[in-house]
């Protein structure tokens, strides 16, 4: 794609880079059969070839994004399927987070959306005022179709995504030394929203590991990964929330050293593996962060390397696995979940149109509401055609997104790890008939 970027505009790093990702592009609509919106709307400006000639027009000419641009880029997922389709390897991903960057500095928001976009930038990334903020969605929830009636849809899915209960703690996993010779040491991301409104999912993840012979550290002062407010435009806390991590995870690794950091949110992970180029031009972080960027992992990808025992008797349970596409598509891991729930006794099957979005996307189920529950119907029939007794996958937003639209039970593909290797039954399985199989891995070896 020719671009016509001045010399003085492309002095800007930012704006060197978008022509860059620009240039990349060969118009070739590729990109156009894998967008989930584009797959939905039938619209060539809500595919990412569309959002593209909307955002070098925009930067080009450097004016304020327009209420058309902003229509049109907000209803993007950042999925990024489309990167995993193109074959001119363009960078969509670092173009369209400019452009979310560019809309928040040049254009103003209604207020009621101005008020709903603090909210949630002020809520989700700190887990107490999550919390807090989930109890109190409990005692409205019957509310949500009085809302949505009167025309605050967003309000009212919001509600809706509320879960009916809460687990009586989001306190960190507790840590413990490992099972036998150590074998490594790693720090595991707790997260924010994850804790909250599921962390079975890091004690699943630190008892495997203890077992394996990693001792598993929180590194003090961590917190939000900075994904949440990234994808909203708000660089300024997104990159405050980066440096922030970075110096927690510095100080272990200059202390007693890291052999890994582990995620088991993909969502953050995407964001955190990107932390190098997120501030390639602070000269205070940039070495830091690319430091930290090299050696975050997703759980998926480290387990591996720890050779899990297979249990003696396989479970036969029928596993769905749904690849978060944070997983498949920002960080390109595909095999490896799949193949370490085999190796645990699973049955795994593929879902069908497993490259298309669930409809979750960090906030995006709770900002575009109406083309989110299409995408989460459309992914739990889906589901469905491969009758499976469990749903697996790697991201906490797509867990609590399908869940609202399936009754068969969905875990982190961890929980099922830490199950069949010894560890206890995952919460959501428990007092669930699963048509007749086995309820509990047997006779599994660590």
């Amino acid at each position: 794609m020719q671009t016509n970027f001045s010399l003085a505009q492309l002095a800007d790093p930012n704006i060197a880079e978008a022509d860059k990702i620009l240039r990349a592009c060969v118009h070739c609509g590729f990109c156009t059969a894998t967008c989930p919106t584009y797959v939905l709307l039938g619209d060539e400006l809500d595919s990412p070839r569309g959002r593209i000639y909307l955002i070098k027009d925009m930067l080009e000419n450097d004016r304020p994004a327009s209420g058309e641009v902003v229509k049109h880029i907000d209803r993007c997922l950042s999925c990024l399927s489309c990167m995993t389709t193109c074959p001119s390897g363009v960078h969509y991903m670092h173009l369209v987070d400019q452009a979310r960057a560019h809309i928040e500095k040049t254009y103003r928001r209604p207020l009621r959306e101005r008020a709903l976009r603090m909210l949630l930038a002020m809520t989700l990334p700190y887990p107490a005022r999550f919390r807090a903020s989930l109890m109190a969605a409990r005692l409205v929830k019957p509310l949500a179709p009085l809302l949505e009636t009167i025309g605050l849809t967003r309000l009212a899915a919001m509600l809706r995504l509320a879960p009916a209960a809460l687990p009586a703690s989001s306190q960190p996993a507790p840590v413990a030394k490992p099972d036998g010779a150590k074998r490594g040491r790693v720090a595991l991301l707790e997260g924010c929203a994850q804790p909250v409104l599921d962390p079975g999912i890091n004690a699943a993840t630190v008892r495997l590991l203890n077992r394996h012979g990693i001792e598993v550290i929180h590194a003090a002062g961590e917190g939000c990964c900075g994904s949440l407010v990234h994808h909203m435009g708000r660089e300024h806390d997104a990159l405050a929330q980066a440096r922030n991590n970075i110096d927690a995870w510095i100080r272990e690794m200059d202390g007693e050293g890291l052999d890994a950091i582990l995620i088991t949110a993909s969502g953050c992970g995407t964001t955190i593996k990107d932390y190098g180029f997120m501030l390639r031009t602070d000269p205070a972080y940039a070495e830091k962060a690319a430091r930290v960027s090299a050696i975050a992992r997703d759980i998926s990808e480290y387990l591996p390397e720890l050779d899990l025992a297979a249990p003696a008797t396989p479970s036969g349970l029928v596993v769905a696995y749904h690849s978060a596409c944070s997983m498949q598509h920002g960080q390109k891991i595909v095999r490896q979940p799949k193949d370490l729930l085999k190796r645990a006794g699973f049955v795994v099957k593929d879902v069908p149109e497993g490259h298309l979005c669930c409809g979750s996307a960090g906030t995006y189920n709770m900002m575009q509401p109406a083309i989110a529950t299409r995408l989460r119907d459309r992914k739990a029939a889906n589901i469905a055609k491969v009758a499976p007794d469990i749903i697996a996958t790697g991201n906490i937003g797509c867990m609590v997104q399908i869940g609202e639209a399936t009754r068969i039970p969905i875990v982190h593909t961890v929980e099922l790890l830490d199950w069949a290797s010894g560890g206890p039954e995952p919460d959501a399985l428990r007092s669930v008939a699963l048509r007749g199989t086995p309820k509990r891995p047997q006779d599994s070896v660590s």
